[in-house]
């Protein structure tokens, strides 16, 4: 039986100063990104603290995807925002609660590799909307609390430290892989600001972090109807977003670490920790791609840097706020700018020139729909549908009729391609009923009948072929498609049954 715990499973050779190193990385580096999000959703701080705590722990242990990290996310943020403040925090609880289960529903239904069903272009388009949005709001620090553009010696401070994290971070691994290069480049800056007194922006500048352990707390609402009425739309969103994020997450992080994580496993996961971050008083949410990247960056590939990240991001809450809210927010910038660049995917511009242009088309779609909107699950479901239309375009184009007629006068149309609704119109422009002879053969070896749609087409051909006095055969039909035949009796007259001599489906005449 496979083991649920990496952590334990002593097959696999774990570098626990790696893991521990990379998991303190990913602790500082969530503490901005929780609070900023549980701040756009008109949450307390600890709100999102307290869901990154939670959803962090309950996925590193159980989930599909080891090296992932999970937390507060934006994408959730703005989902809960107006249900916050139409009804209150206690609804956003209970909200996350039945997300958390609709999660786990998906996750037990084994939906998760409808992942599979997203093209690559789509991927593109999300991986590279995600970057932009990542380096877009680092911007944030280089304004002040008015939204002006800082200027003179505050610009240039903040400027240099960023410059400074960054190369560290690019260039220390060319030197050394002993520490984690994100955390070395932290304590530098930390260590640069602390020792000079520089006067530059902080964690605590963002809101204190100081709090306790997540107390539990049933959410404090009527168990009702009504309140099922309210909570639901926003819970279906909340679970369908989390899940598009974190099973996305989990094929970049696959790719990236080749190695193969549990979709089905991972949405169990994800609802399980939704339901406890609604209880432990968090705002819920979904795997971090920013995070997450960090975390294999720097080398993680178990579960015990995630398990270290969130136990450390609870440490700093209860223990050490005082310290860690005088991190530069200098080095968390430039971290996270490190971040968007890589998680860009540069090779999608190099094939502009090389990839079909509806597929260029659905990658620039998605990515300005992620950027402009900062609604991943629309961006992701409107590329899967132009991908799908552009796909049965192409299909619809493909169906081809071979034509020709044999010895004893009958004549053979020989069908390539599927017939669904897409080609049902260029199927019919195949046949000369009027001028064929008085038998037809039409062979299906090449072709499949897909849809309700194809089955009414072919209802119709042979309707065409009775009204003027001729016999048409339906040959080589794949056991599916005289399953539909068969099936759509009961819808529509479907004029065939079996011939003894072709071994084919006939017309009833």
């Amino acid at each position: 039986m496979k083991q649920l715990f990496d952590l334990f499973n002593f097959s696999q050779k774990i570098n626990y100063k790696t893991e521990i190193l990379s998991g303190l990385t990913v602790a500082l580096a969530l503490v901005p990104e929780a609070v900023a999000f549980a701040m756009i959703a008109g949450l307390s701080p600890l709100t999102g603290l307290y869901a990154a705590f939670v959803m962090g722990l309950a996925t590193s242990i159980f989930g599909g995807r080891p090296g992932m990290i999970s937390g507060a996310t934006g994408a959730v943020a703005v989902v809960i925002v107006a249900l916050a403040q139409s009804h209150g925090v206690e609804y956003v609880f209970a909200t996350v609660v039945l997300a958390g289960l609709l999660q786990m529903a998906a996750g037990f239904l084994k939906l998760g590799k409808l992942i599979r069903l997203v093209p690559h272009p789509v991927i593109f388009g999300f991986v590279n909307g995600l970057a932009i949005i990542i380096f877009m709001s680092q911007l944030a620090q280089f304004k002040t609390a008015d939204g002006e553009w800082l200027s003179g010696s505050p610009l240039y401070t903040i400027l240099g430290l960023v410059l400074l994290t960054m190369l560290i971070i690019w260039g220390l691994p060319k030197i050394t892989k002993a520490i984690p290069a994100s955390l070395a480049a932290i304590l530098v800056v930390f260590g640069i600001v602390a020792y000079f007194g520089i006067d530059t922006k902080t964690v605590g500048d963002l809101a204190s972090i100081q709090g306790g352990f997540p107390p539990f707390h049933i959410p404090d609402i009527p168990f009702n109807l009504e309140t099922l009425e309210v909570i639901f739309p926003y819970a279906a969103i909340v679970a369908g977003v989390g899940l598009i994020e974190s099973l996305l997450t989990l094929d970049i992080v696959d790719e990236i670490t080749e190695t193969r994580g549990n979709g089905n496993k991972e949405a169990v996961a994800q609802g399980a920790a939704n339901m406890l971050s609604g209880v432990f008083s968090g705002m819920g949410g979904c795997a971090m791609i920013g995070q997450s990247l960090i975390n294999t960056s720097n080398g993680a590939r178990a579960r015990l840097s995630g398990i270290v990240a969130a136990i450390m991001l609870l440490v700093f809450v209860m223990f050490g706020s005082g310290l860690i809210e005088k991190v530069p927010m200098a080095a968390l910038t430039g971290l996270m700018i490190m971040v968007s660049i890589g998680t860009f995917e540069w090779a999608s511009l190099r094939t502009f020139d090389k990839m079909p242009k509806s597929d260029i088309f659905v990658m620039v779609t998605v990515t300005l729909v992620t950027v402009f909107l900062h609604n991943l699950a629309l961006a992701v479901i409107i590329g899967v549908i132009i991908s799908a239309l552009v796909f049965a375009w192409d299909n619809a184009k493909r169906i081809r009729a071979r034509k020709s007629i044999d010895e004893e006068g009958v004549k053979h149309y020989e069908i390539y391609g599927p017939l669904f609704f897409g080609s049902v119109t260029a199927f019919n422009d195949k046949f000369d009923v009027m001028n064929d002879p008085k038998e037809v053969i039409i062979d299906f070896a090449e072709s499949r009948v897909v849809d309700m749609s194809a089955i009414e087409a072919l209802n119709r051909i042979t309707e065409r072929y009775l009204k003027v006095g001729k016999k048409v055969h339906l040959k080589h039909l794949s056991p599916d498609c005289r399953k539909l035949l068969k099936n759509a009796e009961n819808i529509i007259d479907v004029n065939v049954m079996e011939d003894p001599t072709y071994k084919v489906m006939v017309n009833k005449l």
